[in-house]
């Protein structure tokens, strides 16, 4: 008698870990919704090979793209601070309305290396309610000759900005 109320008690032990793991997995892949953000993404206008540290110098180009499929978002800032924080560049005049699932692109020339190897922007985004946020992330990439060299690194939010 005993050995049965063991096993069913187990089974049960079993089920119940099995149900909160599996509702955990479905609320760990849950989207998180934004109505605003002010997002900080690295960019390395040139990074450092060998011993005695020469420049590669990269073409950077931050790109934003709106995911969510039926909302419009709009870009009030994109601006490109150098490796000390200071303002290099304001791209946008003027807010930037991005429908959904559109994108756009801003990008730093392999030929300046004002920026630095700590250079960053500053992107800030708005939208009328809360949405799937857009995805703002920077590709670096250099080729010489028969060598060439690519790699990203996403936005990190720093603020929510919305309501």
């Amino acid at each position: 008698m005993l050995r049965r109320w063991w096993v069913a008690a187990t089974i049960t032990v079993f089920i119940f870990l099995s149900v909160a793991v599996a509702v955990g997995e479905v609320s760990a892949v849950a989207v998180r919704l934004s109505s605003g953000q002010t997002v900080y993404v690295p960019i390395y206008s040139h990074i450092y090979s060998g011993d005695r540290e020469r420049p590669v110098l990269l073409t950077a180009t931050l790109s934003i793209r709106n995911t969510d499929p039926r909302h419009q978002i709009t870009i009030t800032v994109v601006d490109y601070y150098d490796s000390n924080g200071r303002l290099i560049k304001h791209f946008l005049d003027q807010p930037l309305q991005l429908t959904g699932m559109a994108s756009t692109r801003f990008v730093i020339g392999e030929s300046d290396k004002s920026g630095g190897s700590g250079a960053n922007f500053i992107v800030k985004w708005t939208a009328q309610g809360k949405i799937v946020p857009p995805i703002i992330e920077a590709v670096m990439i250099s080729t010489k000759m028969q060598q060439g060299i690519s790699f990203i690194s996403r936005g990190q939010v720093v603020q929510e900005t919305g309501k």
